[in-house]
């Protein structure tokens, strides 16, 4: 005989933010981090500061994320001040799309 299982919210929120959970958000977080790092552009010979988009990719995370500060959450992120111009582009620059790249190839 099959056994009945009864979903309980209070079970589920504590489930969401676990540390079972969050860690796996970091190694899928990770994956993606390297793929950005891969795709990343590297500037010509008259870049000042060649490398240092691909070098900037950072993960973080926190068991206190989401829109209600009720579950685990990890972020994949360039705090370059340009990193948004290499994502979508400019007028003069194409958009490279690496962060969706990446999350498109890299997250499990």
């Amino acid at each position: 005989m099959a056994a009945r299982f009864k979903m309980k919210r209070k079970g589920v929120g504590q489930l969401l933010k676990s540390e079972m959970i969050r860690a796996d958000l970091v190694r899928r977080a990770e994956d993606i981090r390297a793929s950005a790092v891969a795709l990343s552009p590297v500037g010509g010979s008259g870049d000042s500061h060649p490398g240092q988009y691909k070098g900037a990719w950072e993960v973080d995370s926190t068991r206190r994320g989401g829109r209600r500060r009720d579950r685990a959450v990890a972020y994949v992120r360039n705090p370059t001040y340009y990193a948004r111009w290499v994502e979508y582009g400019t007028e003069r620059v194409p958009a490279h799309h690496v962060l969706l790249r990446a999350a498109a190839a890299g997250g499990d």
